[in-house]
């Protein structure tokens, strides 16, 4: 029985699919004007990691995650660097998917863009004026009229009279409410537009994530995911016109991962603490970013600093070195769930607990050393085996454990040279020469490590 937390119940309610075995679930993407931050990265991960488990349930999930590639900064960057919005916008695309891979993170099975779906959105305005939840204000732009929607702060858990104090009308703006929101931007010069039956413009930001999401799964879907940033006023407003143009509730589950700050302030380019994602992997691999993004209770609020990362470093070190020289595959089918995957279940079928579920990974890797020191090769495949297994479910430890204590190969060979000179100065007593071949390595960030099956080395 897996339960999820809903921002909307604020509550743990079970996940029982729409379609039996198959869940639906949209996740709000990335506006593609600059490099993906470290926010950006744990939405990747947070996400992958509950479509990974889902699967690893036996669950058939369609994933999709959005990309808002129409935007008031998109235009302006555009501008700014003397490129075509296509080009700027296909460029961070690229970025985007690159940096998601380096975390581990699958593809989504849509990745849906604004800008091929206006059809959808013009549609879904039109059936709003229609029934009276939106109008063509005398600028030209289309609002939703949120005071025809009663439910509107639902989600938030906020009232109409406590949103209205904080609103206001920008200028250019005509709208009737200061609660209204834009719908439809009326074109501008030298501004991208497309035809409509209320006017030429572009789409505002919030009706975009409706319209692809219900071209995508449906009217009616299992879960609607994004950062704690969107629930006002983007998932709000989603609600709200969704629900207004199609007669239907929209989404049975709200997910939100919590928010990033840098050494404990919000992150900001005028702090200058902005990190992207590239800073990070600049110096450390992907996985140990995505160990540390899961390190944490994804509502939780996630505090970086370069300590947190090195530690990370060094916890999936330990969990690599516990694999080291386990063969793959070896185990044979299991027969019955181990007490610690039972542990682990149960942990992720708790809102998706990974802190606790990577605690059991540790006592699955204390359980390989146990029996390694006792010579007992068959359960170290079977714990082995184990604990790849766990770690797939959640996106660790699938790769070779070398691959990962050994780092990039640019200096492979020469470090290879070095061992094996270092294993014949041992071999004839040079213990002189083996100290210096030792600190030569040292200097190049390599440890060696001495054991009754040959020295084998990792990066420091």
């Amino acid at each position: 029985m897996l339960k999820i937390y809903d921002t909307l119940t604020r509550g743990k309610t079970e996940l029982v699919p729409i379609e039996p075995g198959h869940v639906r679930m949209y996740v709000c993407g990335m506006t593609v004007y600059d490099h993906c931050h470290l926010g950006h990265a744990r939405v990747f991960v947070v996400f992958d990691m509950v479509v990974r488990y889902l699967r690893a349930c036996g669950l058939r999930v369609t994933y999709v995650r959005n990309i808002t590639d129409i935007d008031d900064k998109i235009i302006t960057r555009a501008r700014e660097a003397g490129e075509t919005i296509t080009r700027l916008t296909d460029r961070f695309i690229a970025a985007m998917d690159e940096d998601a891979a380096a975390l581990g993170a699958q593809p989504p099975d849509c990745a849906p863009r604004a800008t091929h779906h206006i059809s959808e959105i013009i549609r879904m305005i039109s059936t709003l004026i229609e029934r009276g939840h939106a109008y063509r204000a005398g600028n030209g732009d289309v609002y939703y009229r949120v005071r025809s929607w009663p439910a509107y702060g639902r989600l938030s858990n906020r009232s109409l009279d406590d949103l209205l104090v904080g609103a206001r009308v920008e200028t250019g703006e005509a709208k009737d409410d200061p609660l209204d929101f834009v719908l439809w931007k009326a074109a501008r010069p030298g501004e991208p537009s497309w035809d409509a039956p209320f006017g030429a413009g572009r789409p505002g930001w919030h009706i975009e994530c409706s319209a692809m999401a219900i071209h995508c799964l449906g009217s009616h879907f299992d879960i609607h995911g994004g950062g704690m940033d969107l629930t006002f006023p983007h998932h709000e407003n989603e609600i709200a016109q969704s629900e207004a143009a199609t007669g239907c509730h929209f989404a049975n589950i709200w997910m939100h991962n919590g928010f990033v700050r840098i050494n404990g302030e919000k992150m900001a380019k005028s702090l200058g603490n902005f990190l992207t994602i590239r800073d990070l992997l600049a110096e450390f691999d992907g996985e140990v970013l995505r160990y540390l993004l899961l390190a944490s209770h994804y509502r939780s609020p996630l505090n970086y600093d370069r300590a947190a990362l090195v530690q990370a470093q060094e916890a999936l070190t330990r969990l690599y070195q516990a694999l080291r020289e386990v063969p793959e595959g070896s185990a044979g089918p299991v027969a019955q769930a181990d007490p610690e995957e039972l542990r682990f279940r149960a942990a992720m079928d708790d809102d998706f607990n990974t802190p606790t579920a990577l605690a059991v990974l540790f006592e699955v890797a204390h359980a390989i050393h146990r029996a390694r020191e006792a010579g007992d090769l068959v359960e170290v495949a079977r714990r082995g085996a184990l604990l790849r297994r766990l770690g797939g479910m959640i996106g660790l430890l699938e790769r070779p454990p070398q691959e990962f204590l050994q780092g990039g190969a640019a200096d492979r060979e020469a470090i290879e040279a070095l061992v094996a000179a270092r294993d014949a100065a041992r071999r004839a007593r040079q213990w002189a020469r083996s100290d210096e071949l030792r600190d030569e390595l040292k200097a190049r960030g390599v440890i060696v490590e001495d054991s009754a099956a040959g020295t084998v080395w990792r990066r420091a």
